[in-house]
């Protein structure tokens, strides 16, 4: 029976147009997904989009529609987006739909039964902007001498009815739920600022609202909607069915993995550990926090307008070169800066002159000297076997890579192969040895083709449609690709006749801005 593994992105605010940061995030959980599926998982991978909110309320009102006009409009931007980015999520959830209403009011109903809900009056610091909270101390003051949020949003005094979860009782549950689960929030960072920030104190938070209605009804007091942290969080396990506790939920909660950007880790590892234990259900897995991209070494915002559409981005760079680039980069977890210097360097240093050329080259050298079939190998020397032992013991270096969410340490360690392998076939030099030793040439040719195999492989859940193409060149049969498919166990036979081989990765010319051949 294969292990079930579930991954999440944040649902996207449909207030929002998609941008690089929300690319970037779901690509990275799509690389896991497909990662842990070509591992024998049972994968489970979820995205969507937020709908609830004053944001979102006011947003529709300028524009004279309904609310639920405006989500329905800006939810398929998100879901266009997915198709865009080739990204092969099992479910997309709406914070709108009936079943995140039910799973919703089920949870609520649960922590009020079990006594962590109460009635009282809100007054403070509210950014509609960050739909967040903020304390006098955390403010700072605008040019104009106007109270700011910590994240530069405007607030405002807010006077109100509110219920109230009492999450200063969770303070000691939380910092032991850390103590024993060191791995439950990644990077390391992010873990010593959240333990730092519950070990500083908790206070009750405020998770109703009365001044707007969109939103979904508290149960016995439709006055009030839900604030939207308890709405937007609870979508991870409405996805899984809950409150049915089999089935999904029994299957994928215990392994239950969401990404986020960091700075929404405090609502992500401190509110949402604390309602899930408050309502008697386990914490989800692991909580990973990625960094944030600048472009061309500024902040995006909308006055410099400057946010990257990622369908301009696939459209110029190519799909796989973006996927690649934004997980080779920078180390997951650091802040990372998108210029066209970068992409281009990735994209014509890497993936066509080391990895592409490495393919074109041994595959056109079969193609026009053995009429394109595979030789079988004869006597392997020390060095061929060296290249194939880095490729058979490449799979672990990977996997463990993988769940420390440390994608470039995984690219880096396919990388050393790529890289020895240019090294291996400049030092052979099958061209020569077409004339001196046409039998050793043969090995070699094979040993550079299981070499790629398994560099292709592995590679699929980075760059999957080039990878496709190339695996086909070698004539892999489409149902032996996954990692069990690895090692000498499976090797390539010779005598397989190979296509007419074609480029995978263009080069980019940066002066013409596109890709050429």
């Amino acid at each position: 029976m294969s292990k079930a593994f579930y991954i999440t992105t944040p649902i996207y605010y449909v207030n929002d147009k998609p941008h690089i940061g929300h690319a970037y995030t779901t690509i990275a959980c799509d690389v896991l997904a497909r990662f842990k599926r070509l591992d024998g998982f049972d994968v489970k991978f979820l995205t969507g989009t937020d709908e609830h909110g004053q944001k979102v309320a006011k947003a529709a009102a300028d524009k004279g529609i309904e609310a639920i006009a405006l989500c329905d409009q800006n939810s398929k931007n998100f879901r266009d987006l997915a198709a865009t980015l080739g990204i092969s999520n099992d479910d997309f959830i709406r914070t709108t739909e009936e079943r995140h209403v039910k799973s919703c009011q089920a949870l609520w109903k649960r922590l009020e039964d079990n006594g962590h809900i109460y009635l009282d009056k809100y007054a403070g610091w509210y950014a509609v902007r960050d739909e967040a909270y903020y304390d006098e101390a955390e403010l700072t003051k605008g040019p104009n001498g106007e109270r700011l949020a910590p994240t530069g949003a405007p607030v405002e005094w807010v006077e109100e009815e509110s219920y109230f979860f009492n999450l200063s009782k969770w303070q000691d549950k939380l910092l032991a739920l850390y103590d024993a689960n060191p791995n439950f929030i990644g990077p390391k960072s992010r873990f010593n600022e959240v333990y730092s920030f519950v070990k500083g104190g908790l206070r009750d938070i405020s998770i109703s609202r009365t001044t707007f209605s969109w939103g979904i009804p508290v149960p016995g007091n439709d006055k009030h909607v839900m604030y939207v942290w308890i709405d937007a969080l609870t979508n991870y396990i409405t996805a899984l069915g809950y409150p049915n506790e089999k089935d999904e939920y029994a299957t994928f909660w215990p392994e239950a993995h969401h990404m986020v950007g960091k700075d929404i880790i405090r609502f992500h590892c401190v509110y949402w550990p604390a309602f899930l234990m408050a309502a008697d259900l386990p914490p989800p897995k692991r909580v990973y926090a990625h960094g944030w991209w600048t472009v061309e070494g500024q902040k995006m915002s909308k006055s410099l307008g400057n946010a990257i559409d990622p369908n301009h981005m696939v459209a110029e760079y190519g799909l796989d070169q973006i996927r690649y680039f934004l997980l080779r980069e920078v180390p997951f977890g650091n802040d990372g800066d998108f210029s066209e210097a970068a992409i281009a360097g990735r994209i014509n240093g890497e993936l066509a002159n080391e990895l592409g050329n490495l393919a074109q080259r041994f595959l056109s050298f079969i193609g026009k000297n053995l009429d394109g079939v595979l030789p079988a190998a004869g006597d392997l020397t020390g060095e061929d076997r060296e290249l194939l032992s880095a490729c058979y013991g490449l799979v672990d270096q990977c996997r463990g890579a993988m769940d420390r969410q440390a994608f470039h340490e995984v690219l880096e360690s396919i990388w050393n192969v790529v890289r020895a392998a240019n090294g291996y076939v400049d030092k052979q030099a099958p061209w020569t040895l077409k004339k001196t030793d046409p039998e050793r040439m043969k090995t070699v040719l094979y040993v550079l083709a299981e070499t790629v195999r398994h560099i292709a492989i592995l590679m699929q859940p980075f760059t999957p449609h080039a990878m496709d193409k190339l695996l086909d060149q070698l004539a892999v049969p489409t149902d032996k690709r996954m990692f069990t498919d690895l090692g000498e166990a499976n090797a390539l036979q010779g005598g397989l006749v190979l296509p007419t081989p074609q480029g995978v990765f263009p080069r980019y010319d940066v002066k013409a801005g596109k890709g050429t051949a």
